[in-house]
């Protein structure tokens, strides 16, 4: 597995329109191999702003390569430098490989 994170500090106020423009986006993921899941996450607020990270599970780091090359990638980011002005600073980006998996049994604690 392989898990590519962004975290944003998105501006005070603008917290509605980040997560609208992540609901409503064309993300193209459900078509790309590889792909397995996609969150974007709300984090603490604070004075300026509000901490936010999206993130998508990968099969491999091949699979998420491959995507970063891909029409669907290039479609999906197409319009990103329009919403600069909800957050502050740029996107910072995190890249995870799994070096251990566990699961759940489906058991109640």
């Amino acid at each position: 597995m392989f898990l590519a994170m962004n975290r944003f500090k998105v501006r005070t106020g603008s917290e509605e329109d980040f997560e609208r423009v992540w609901r409503e986006r064309d993300s193209h993921l459900n078509t790309v191999p590889g792909f397995v899941a996609f969150n974007l996450m709300r984090g603490p607020a604070k004075e300026d702003h509000t901490l936010y990270a999206s993130h998508t599970i990968w099969r491999s780091k091949d699979d998420f390569e491959n995507w970063t090359r891909s029409d669907a990638f290039r479609n999906a980011h197409r319009s990103a430098g329009g919403n600069k002005p909800l957050y502050l600073g740029h996107p910072e980006v995190e890249l995870f490989e799994s070096v251990l998996e566990l699961q759940s049994t489906g058991q109640a604690a």
